[in-house]
C-alpha cells in the first residue's frame, strides 16, 4: 500500500473545531492524506464570531514548520491564517525552497464576520503568492488584493488575472459570495492568462464555517497525491459541496461542515 501524502497545514486553531487547523486535519485524513500542523494563532471562537485571538510567536510558527519538514517532510503544503506580517515574511523565506505544491488561502475575515488579519498582515501577503502554486481568495479577499471595490461577475476574471500576472501564480477565484442566488461559480486563471471555471448548485443553509480552509486543505492534499490541478480543483470543490450538505447542525450561527460524514472521495489515476 502506497504511503500517504504528507500535508502540512500552516494555520490557526479554532476552538469549535469548525474552521482553521482543525478543518484542515479533518479534509486531509479523509481524502487519504497524513496531516502536519503548524499553529499559527490560538483563537476562541463559536459558530457566532470570534471571541478571542492570541497569535504566537512568528519564530515558533517557523520551529514548528522546521520540525516537520527535517524529519517528516511534506509533499503538499496549505498555509491559511498567518496571525502577522512577521509570520507571513519568515515563512516565505523558509519555504522559498519548498519543491511540492503550496496552497495559500489568504484567510482575512471569518465566515462569522469577524477579522483575523490587519493591513499589515494583508500586505506581507505578497511574499507567500511568490512562492506559492495557488492561491484561493473569495470574492472579497480578491477586491482586498487588487484594490477593487464591489467586483462585478464580468470582472473576476480580469482582477483574478490582475493578480496572477503580478505574483506568478495560479488563482482560484472563489465565488461563494457573489450574489447568484443558483449557483457558485469558482475561476482558475493561471499567469499566462489561462482559464477555466467550475460551477455547482449554491445550498441554501447558514453552515458554512470553515468552506475556505476545508477547500485549500483538500486541494493541497490531492495535490499532494500528484493529481493535476484541474482535476485536483474538482474532486476538492466536490468534497467541500458534500461537506455543506452533511453539515451536524451544530451551533447558533453560521455551523461547521460535516467532513466526516463524507464518503472518501478516492483520487483518479494520474493522467
Amino acid at each position: 500500500m502506497p504511503a500517504p501524502p504528507r500535508v502540512l497545514s500552516i494555520a490557526g486553531s479554532d476552538s469549535s473545531g469548525g474552521a482553521g487547523i482543525q478543518a484542515d486535519i479533518k479534509t486531509i485524513t479523509m481524502l487519504g492524506g497524513f496531516a502536519m500542523t503548524a499553529i499559527t494563532a490560538a483563537t476562541a471562537q463559536n459558530s457566532r464570531g470570534v471571541q478571542g485571538v492570541e497569535t504566537l510567536d512568528p519564530q515558533f510558527v517557523l520551529e514548528q514548520v522546521d520540525s516537520c519538514l527535517s524529519d517528516i517532510g511534506a509533499d503538499a503544503i496549505k498555509i491559511g491564517m498567518l496571525g502577522s506580517s512577521e509570520t507571513a515574511r519568515l515563512l516565505a523565506e523558509r519555504l522559498d525552497s519548498f519543491a511540492g505544491p503550496i496552497v495559500f488561502d489568504p484567510v482575512m475575515i471569518a465566515t462569522s464576520g469577524s477579522v483575523l488579519a490587519d493591513a499589515e498582515t494583508i500586505a506581507g501577503f505578497a511574499a507567500l503568492m511568490e512562492i506559492a502554486t495557488i492561491v484561493t481568495p473569495n470574492l472579497p479577499e480578491l477586491e482586498a488584493l487588487t484594490g477593487r471595490e464591489g467586483l462585478a461577475d464580468e470582472h473576476v476574471f480580469e482582477a483574478a488575472m490582475e493578480l496572477a500576472g503580478r505574483h506568478g501564480v495560479q488563482v482560484l477565484a472563489k465565488g461563494g459570495h457573489a450574489g447568484d442566488p443558483a449557483q457558485v461559480v469558482d475561476r482558475i486563471v493561471s499567469p499566462s492568462g489561462k482559464l477555466a471555471s467550475f460551477a455547482h448548485s449554491r445550498i441554501d443553509t447558514r453552515h458554512t464555517h470553515g468552506t475556505g480552509c476545508t477547500l485549500s486543505a483538500a486541494l493541497a492534499t490531492l495535490l499532494g497525491h500528484r493529481q493535476p490541478l484541474t482535476h485536483a480543483i474538482r474532486i476538492a470543490r466536490a468534497f467541500t459541496h458534500a461537506a455543506i450538505e452533511n453539515a451536524p447542525g451544530f451551533g447558533e450561527g453560521s455551523g461547521p461542515l460535516g467532513h466526516q460524514a463524507v464518503r472518501r472521495l478516492e483520487p483518479a489515476e494520474e493522467s
